[in-house]
């Protein structure tokens, strides 16, 4: 089924891999046990050329290290939407885009937790084929749709998301794949869809990330793909607060997102001309 997948979608086979590689490890920061089978021959083979050219056999990295922030970034968010999970009044845990998100597979959940993954169609069909006979750990529930589409809200409704009750999305690596205006309409359309006191959290890239020369490698692999970075925000608190979401921006290495694995200095915020990324959380006025 991975040849229904486009572009975009594939990289979520890269994330699976990434999270495979990361269970093998003696000092993993978690476990995700369906990622082997979740990204197939295909993520293992994208690992590949990320992991070429990340750690070069000429020279000195001077990427960062995709492996160390995809288990930073996944152990931070599992960590947050669990304890938003056990909140009093915090019941819905929204995953857009799910991608191959395992999290209501190997979790433990709040009983009263209703979890609901967005994706697109292609997307889920491929991931309950992997997981067929795979029970969840919590109330799952699927919504088909592509967060661009215009009527998007109508699938989460139909499998009973309630926009009057609190929730707490989850945007990761969605917004650097897809145009700004698209960003910003999806943020303006998930703070409309989200009760006050809702919760949200996404990754997102600065602007020198998508442009400098020291990015060129990963940058060529992902549009060699088809799916290029286009999007990045040096005031991601800004960008959040424009839609009535009052958020904290860490970046991996910083106290409380850094689980002894982030390899390289983390720039300050008034330092210009490096990369960045950044795990932005808070939420609805």
């Amino acid at each position: 089924m991975t040849e229904l997948l486009d572009a975009v979608e594939r990289t979520a086979l890269l994330t699976a891999a990434l999270r495979a590689a990361e269970t093998r490890r003696e000092d993993r920061i978690y476990e995700d046990p369906f990622a082997g089978d979740l990204c197939g021959e295909i993520g293992d083979e994208l690992l590949a050329e990320v992991r070429a050219a990340t750690f070069p056999t000429q020279g000195p990295r001077t990427l960062p290290s995709t492996p160390d922030y995809n288990a930073i970034r996944t152990r931070y968010f599992d960590d947050y939407l669990q304890q938003a999970a056990r909140e009093p009044g915090m019941n819905q845990i929204v995953v857009a885009p799910a991608g191959m998100d395992s999290r209501a597979y190997r979790l433990d959940w709040h009983r009263h937790t209703r979890y609901f993954e967005v994706d697109r169609p292609a997307v889920l069909a491929y991931k309950q084929s992997r997981l067929a006979g795979v029970a969840p750990r919590v109330d799952h529930r699927t919504a088909a749709v592509d967060l661009t589409s215009p009527d998007w809200e109508e699938g989460l409704l139909a499998v009973g998301y309630d926009p009057g009750l609190p929730s707490t999305w989850l945007l990761e690596g969605l917004l650097y794949y897809i145009p700004e205006a698209d960003g910003h309409r999806i943020l303006e359309r998930v703070a409309a869809f989200s009760a006050p006191d809702s919760r949200i959290a996404a990754d997102v890239v600065n602007a020198a990330a998508l442009t400098l020369p020291t990015m060129r490698g990963l940058l060529d692999v992902f549009a060699g793909w088809g799916c290029p970075w286009v999007f990045g925000t040096d005031e991601p608190e800004s960008l959040f607060d424009r839609y009535g979401f009052s958020v904290r921006a860490i970046q991996p290495g910083e106290s409380g997102a850094d689980f002894g694995r982030w390899p390289d200095p983390v720039p300050p915020r008034d330092e210009t001309n490096v990369r960045r990324v950044f795990f932005v959380d808070g939420r609805r006025r």
